[in-house]
Formats: structure tokens, C-alpha cells, sequence
């Protein structure tokens, strides 16, 4: 990597984010007109339009209808719970974080059979077409969405069972680990991988972001045995989340 003499836009993009950061540009407020940013540094409308481009991007700043662009209320980032198995009725991370007095959380679901595509049958280990339970969620905090999620469950395990609706039946909501040991299943084993991309437009809608945001998009497995029995991907928003893992050391 060489470091050469900075893009203009950059520059000015990076001093603007650094008053954003530290205050001196307040949430609320007017980003300085083109016309300002062009005398005080010294550069072309291009190079001030494209700096403000780099920040609205970045979700730094949002664009007004008819008045200007300003600086975004930035979220103080909450912690999102990620540990291990919990034997006491609270098996997601989610509903974990519920049993605080002070949360505020509800979730809806969907579930309807599917068909499973390439990519979610070689993480359950599947043939492409095999039929799945696809449930997709949307969990709320105070109302806010916070988080999306689809699982995956392989029909030929649960199907025609009492747990072939994950949110229904005796034991509706209480987990993979639960679900699966009424089926005599023992689950020994789940996996997490953690990465990031830009938001899907009706991923951004269903959480109230902006296009260009980030995501985190965490890709859960379970096993029994080293066979899957669940997979799943949750959608996370990066500015407002951050995923917390507590891991036990055997």
C-alpha cells in the first residue's frame, strides 16, 4: 500500500467528520452549503459535492427536502447478547436480554414451507430442493425494529412432528435446543460467523435505515452430532448494535 498526497474530497470529507465527531458540527445540524465549503477550503462544487456524498454514505449526515443537509443523530451502539446455551427457558439471545425488567422487546414470525436453494442446503447439509421450514422474524425493541432473522429447519427431521412450526405448537418459542430434544435430538453444538455488508433496500426499510448502511449479518448453525438441524442469518444494523460474545473456556 503507498500513501500519497490525500483526494481533495477526502480531505475535506475527513474534517467534516472529525467536527461531526467530536461535537463541533452537533446532531441537527446544517452542514455548511456547497458554497461554503468551496471558499473555506479552497475547492471546486465538485470536490465539495462529492465530499458531502462521502458523508451522507457513511450516514454522517442526511439530505432535507427543500432545506439543506444535516448532521444525523448518531445512536450510541447497544450491546446484543451472544453466548452460550442457557437451560432455563431463555435459549435465544434475545429472549435472554428480555428477562430485564427494563426491555421492552416483542417479536413476530412467519413460517411456510420452502424448497431449500444451493447455499441453505450445503448448511444443512441437504440436496438442492430438499424441502425446509423457512421462518422469518422481526424483533423489536420499544417498538424499533432491531434485528431480522430467517431460519432454515430440514423437513425430513421435523416435519409431520409437533415442532415443525418453530413458533407454534407445545413448544412454540423456546428454541432450537428444546424443539429438537422432544424429537430425542441432542443438540451439541452451534456455530457463528460474523460478517458485514451493505444493507439490502428491504432489509434498510424493515429497520429503519438509510440506503448505503451497513449491516451485520451473523450465519448461525446448529448440530446434533455433526449433523445441522437449524441454520440461520440475522440481520443486524452496524451503527446501532454490536455483537457481544461471552464464550465459556473449557
Amino acid at each position: 500500500m503507498t500513501f500519497g498526497e490525500q483526494p481533495a474530497y477526502l480531505r475535506v470529507a475527513g474534517d467534516l467528520r472529525k467536527k461531526i465527531v467530536d461535537g463541533s458540527l452537533p446532531p441537527h445540524t446544517r452542514l455548511p452549503s456547497q458554497a461554503r465549503i468551496r471558499e473555506e477550503y479552497g475547492v471546486s462544487d465538485t470536490v465539495a459535492l462529492e465530499a458531502r456524498k462521502v458523508l451522507m454514505a457513511e450516514g454522517l449526515v442526511e439530505g432535507r427536502s427543500g432545506s439543506g443537509t444535516y448532521v444525523r443523530e448518531r445512536p450510541v451502539p447497544r450491546r446484543l447478547a451472544r453466548s452460550g446455551y442457557r437451560p432455563d427457558g431463555e435459549a435465544t439471545p434475545f429472549r435472554q436480554e428480555q428477562a430485564d425488567a427494563a426491555a421492552h422487546g416483542t417479536w413476530e414470525s412467519r413460517s411456510e414451507q420452502a424448497e431449500a436453494g444451493a447455499a441453505i442446503a450445503e448448511r444443512l447439509g441437504l440436496r438442492t430442493g430438499d424441502r425446509v421450514m423457512r421462518t422469518a422474524y422481526v424483533f423489536r425493541e420499544a417498538g424499533e425494529a432491531m434485528m431480522l432473522s430467517t431460519s432454515w429447519e430440514p423437513l425430513e427431521l421435523t416435519g409431520r412432528t409437533p415442532v415443525m412450526l418453530p413458533e407454534e405448537g407445545p413448544l412454540g418459542g423456546m428454541g432450537v435446543v428444546e424443539r429438537m430434544a422432544a424429537l430425542d435430538v441432542v443438540v451439541d453444538n452451534v456455530t457463528e460467523e460474523v460478517g458485514a455488508r451493505p444493507g439490502q433496500a428491504e432489509e434498510l426499510l424493515a429497520l429503519g435505515g438509510v440506503p448505503g448502511h451497513v449491516v451485520l449479518v451473523i450465519q448461525r448453525t446448529f448440530y446434533a452430532s455433526g449433523r445441522p438441524v437449524e441454520t440461520a442469518d440475522l440481520i443486524i444494523p452496524a451503527d446501532r448494535y454490536r455483537a457481544s460474545y461471552h464464550l465459556p473456556v473449557r
